[in-house]
């Protein structure tokens, strides 16, 4: 069953080559499957080139307006194939694992960093800030430090912005505070975060293996869940309704694997 891994976009061309390395990375760990990749505004015209049964993953970080409405948007304007829609990337551990990787490859040590500041795009969705949030404690665990989230947009829903986390951790006798770009690849928020004022600011998750290993991990559960026909389960999003078995609605051709 052919993987369709979606993006935000951009038009950096440094994020457009990383998000390509990610790609072949992710084809590399299974040869056997159809892997192709689209943007959010190219959905329908990449199932267009696909039909028939697909697994969409959206390789965003959190469950924002695009996976709660542009995505189900773009499958519902495909009423020729049918879609099992897995959950964003995050929060999830593998992506944690990837963040102190990038740290270390910072020398996020920068005389003994004490604090870290996970730097995430935003969201004007309260939940998409809360599952940053959560990736901030997952990588707390893992670093045996404290690790504040912060957001580079978004506005009041979305605070505090990186350079304020940093200077926080600061008048908490913190000297050395690293900022870890919570983010996929370079692009217009990477440069923000590094204005933050972090003592080291490490990449953005990119091809790290553990990001494609996510990726197929979210894939076999859907796979995995072999929803009955003809239903759609319902998601956090709430973006889709239920469809009764057998019903011939665009609905009735749309998965979610969201619990």
């Amino acid at each position: 069953m052919p993987l369709l891994a979606v993006v935000h976009g951009t038009q950096d061309p440094q994020g457009t080559a990383t998000t390509a390395e990610l790609l072949r990375r992710v084809a590399r760990l299974r040869p056997d499957v159809p892997v192709r990749l689209a943007s959010v505004d190219t959905v329908r015209e990449a199932l267009a080139g696909l039909g028939g049964d697909v697994v969409l993953v959206p390789l965003l970080l959190g469950a924002g307006y695009h996976v709660r409405t542009d995505i189900p948007r773009a499958v519902a304007a495909a009423p020729w194939a049918r879609v099992r829609v897995c959950p964003p990337l995050g929060p999830h551990p593998l992506l944690a694992v990837a963040l102190e990787d990038r740290l270390a490859e910072a020398g996020a040590s920068c005389g003994g960093a004490s604090a870290v500041v996970l730097a995430a795009a935003g969201s004007t969705d309260p939940a998409a800030n809360a599952a940053a949030r959560t990736t901030a404690r997952l990588l707390s665990i893992r670093l045996g430090r404290p690790v504040a989230a912060a957001f580079l947009h978004g506005g009041a829903t979305a605070a505090p912005s990186p350079a304020a986390a940093v200077a926080s951790f600061r008048a908490a006798g913190h000297a050395g505070v690293a900022v870890a770009r919570y983010l996929l690849a370079p692009g217009w928020f990477a440069r923000r975060a590094a204005d933050a004022g972090g003592c080291a600011t490490s990449a953005p998750l990119g091809a790290h293996e553990a990001v494609a290993q996510l990726v197929w991990e979210r894939y076999d559960a859907q796979v995995r869940a072999q929803p009955a026909a003809g239903r759609v389960r319902a998601s956090r999003s709430g973006a889709l309704s239920s469809s009764a078995p057998g019903g011939t609605g665009t609905a009735a051709k749309i998965v979610s694997c969201w619990s």
